[in-house]
């Protein structure tokens, strides 16, 4: 009875070792030769199946429970791109594709997003259609967010400096129109231009088309960085259209990230650079003068202009800072969507992205 017991004792403490458990016992069973002990290892150990089979559907159950909303993976995932983010700092290829691949999966459904909401309605007069931000998240690292867009509704050109952009277009249609700087350029050349100092344009610079198209949803997550894929954007809703923006580092007066706005013009309104040392105070003829004689190499100067071959005139244009438009309304909203995100954080961002903030 004694050794009954101890089995059964080990079988209720330890159902995972049934099979060592039935092995004892079959040893003890071959010096006793009793049928009683043989009669108790059948017991034991169907016993201890019994109760290992009783305790699985419990782990898988609880396995089974931990269910990561498309958003919530999507915070998870920034927050570990962007987690050394800083002015100018671009994440790894690897941690770029992490990012994209989980934000091409994203659809409106996952942010309660329909063309049919008010905000996607069209305008009822020829004025500048209000432009809604529903804010998700932001930190001092990133931010996520959504632009909802009616039709002919248009975020005006505006940079992002030094931060690496992910935009997802939900759904819609939309018109992008982007540029990143001339910088490829010789050495002694310059991409600054200088009109005419009486004139009412500041300085305005060389920039290279990157992008003029249209894009319709469904497609890939659009990928921007400090100097490159088209860091100055444009975009005009030709349908209601939204789109989802994860930034990094956001948009921050105090760390130098402002939100610049630019007027674009063709690059034949200034073709060549106009030279500040030659023309003080020229009005604007002696300027194109001046390129006449430079064109036909009868001046020489210590500068070469910038020349770009006739066929590729469209691909640039100048850019000039401006101030924000007046017409620009965009409407801040908090995120009152499904999926709401769990966040980490102890106090709130410093930044400045918020709903006057493009992306």
């Amino acid at each position: 009875m004694g050794r009954a017991t101890l089995t059964d004792k080990k079988g209720k403490d330890f159902g995972e070792l049934g099979k060592e458990t039935k092995t004892n016992t079959e040893d003890t069973h071959k010096v006793s030769n009793g049928n009683k002990n043989r009669n108790t290892t059948t017991t034991t150990s169907s016993e201890s199946r019994s109760k290992k089979s009783r305790r699985r559907p419990r782990k898988m159950t609880k396995s089974a429970a931990v269910v990561v909303s498309p958003l919530q993976r999507l915070f998870d995932t920034g927050k570990d791109v962007f987690a050394l983010s800083g002015t100018g700092i671009v994440p790894t290829p690897d941690k770029i594709d992490q990012l994209r691949a989980v934000l091409d999966k994203i659809q409106p459904s996952d942010v309660g997003l329909t063309p049919q909401m008010p905000c996607f309605s069209p305008p009822v007069t020829r004025q500048a259609p209000p432009i809604t931000y529903l804010h998700i998240h932001e930190c001092e690292k990133f931010s996520m967010g959504i632009f909802c867009l009616p039709p002919s509704g248009v975020l005006p050109l505006h940079n992002h400096p030094g931060m690496t952009v992910f935009s997802k277009l939900l759904f819609g249609t939309v018109h992008i129109k982007s540029y990143d700087w001339v910088a490829d350029i010789p050495s002694n050349a310059s991409t600054v231009a200088e009109p005419s100092k009486t004139a009412k344009h500041p300085e305005v610079r060389l920039a290279k088309v990157k992008v003029d198209s249209d894009l319709t949803a469904p497609c890939n997550t659009s990928i921007l960085y400090p100097a490159d894929g088209g860091n100055m954007h444009c975009f005009t809703a030709v349908t209601a259209c939204a789109i989802l923006d994860v930034l990094g580092p956001p948009y921050s007066d105090p760390e130098g990230r402002h939100c610049m706005y630019y007027f674009d013009y063709p690059f034949t309104k200034y073709s060549g650079t106009i030279f500040a040392s030659l023309t003080p105070n020229f009005p604007m003829i002696f300027a194109l003068l001046i390129e006449i004689i430079l064109s036909v190499k009868l001046l020489k100067t210590s500068v070469d202009r910038v020349t770009v071959p006739e066929e590729e005139k469209g691909k640039y244009a100048w850019l000039e800072e401006r101030e924000k438009p007046e017409d620009l309304t965009v409407v801040g909203a908090l995120y009152n969507g499904p999926n709401k995100i769990v966040e980490n954080r102890s106090q709130p961002s410093t930044s400045s992205c918020n709903a006057t903030s493009l992306s």
